[in-house]
């Protein structure tokens, strides 16, 4: 009979007594609103939220990177590592391909490890060349880690705590890291306080800039400025004087008067000198009087002659 079936799942026709008829009964609560549609992103099964979650996996996962300096480097090559560990380049692990030939330049290096405990470790030539990216390694590679640039602040706080006028040499674009190591070993020589260089479009501390270094950048801090100029600024408001070297310079180095005061010198490029903002920043241009014939110095000859030169006028 219609209705009154007793199989599972049969329903009554009639609407008496049948909680599921019309709006009534336990169906009710089903037509109460439920708030306004989630947004897609919200909704766990919805490919927006999958999309996300995944992103935000990801970016969980990735390294932080480091406020100043960059990644770490890579030194390839027999003659070029063993330079690097002669240099006390911080190197912190040594990698030998299997197989590599023992001559004099690999027993050198491995010399030169075991004597600065600088790990060494053997791996295939396979990841030896996906680790330094497919450069010509000769089977022999190190690792330096990047290098923890200072704060230029921090360069006039050395000076207070020393109990010495500022000496600050800053960097105006200077590209080569041959000449940066240069300076930051001269800096150390005649009693400058540091090194400043730009951020950008400059040579940082590479392991090139170390090995001209000669180790020296080990004893005096570099320093990174975002904006070079800026940050010259910031040096006078802190009460030093700026001074540039340009060929055409309004004093000569010799009669430099504010060489004995708070002073921060800034080196030109090597091929344009000083930029037109850095040069207009400078309290003075000051010029390296030299014989006729001669045009110019290279950066690191430069400011070697001057910080010579600044640290005889203060002696």
């Amino acid at each position: 009979m219609a209705g009154n079936s007793s199989r599972r799942g049969a329903v009554r026709k009639s609407g008496k007594g049948n909680p599921t008829a019309g709006s009534g009964g336990r169906v009710k609560r089903g037509l109460e609103g439920k708030g306004p549609t989630p947004k897609a992103k919200d909704r766990p099964y919805h490919k927006a939220y999958k999309e996300r979650a995944r992103a935000e996996k990801r970016a969980s996962a990735a390294p932080r990177r480091r406020p100043r300096g960059g990644d770490a480097e890579w030194i390839a090559g027999r003659n070029p590592v063993a330079e690097a560990l002669r240099a006390a380049v911080p190197v912190t692990t040594v990698y030998v391909a299997d197989g590599t030939e023992k001559d004099s330049r690999v027993r050198e290096v491995f010399a030169a490890a075991a004597e600065q405990s600088v790990p060494l470790m053997e791996v295939s030539r396979g990841e030896l060349d996906r680790l330094t990216g497919g450069a010509v390694h000769q089977g022999v590679a190190a690792r330096m880690p990047a290098y923890e640039y200072a704060d230029p602040g921090d360069l006039l706080d050395r000076a207070a705590e020393l109990g010495e006028e500022p000496l600050v040499v800053a960097l105006d674009s200077v590209t080569d890291p041959r000449n940066l190591g240069a300076i930051v070993r001269s800096a150390a020589a005649f009693g400058a306080h540091g090194v400043v260089v730009p951020e950008r479009r400059a040579a940082g501390m590479t392991a090139s800039a170390w090995k001209a270094s000669a180790g020296a950048a080990a004893r005096i801090p570099v320093a990174q400025a975002g904006n070079l100029t800026r940050q010259l600024k910031a040096y006078q408001d802190a009460g030093c004087m700026v001074v540039g070297l340009a060929a055409d310079g309004d004093v000569e180095l010799p009669d430099l008067d504010l060489a004995t005061g708070p002073l921060v010198v800034v080196v030109g490029s090597e091929g344009k000198g000083l930029s037109r903002l850095v040069g207009e920043t400078c309290d003075q241009l000051v010029s390296i009087p030299m014989a006729g014939g001669v045009e110019s110095l290279n950066a690191g000859v430069a400011a070697s002659v001057t910080l010579y030169e600044v640290a005889r006028l203060r002696a």
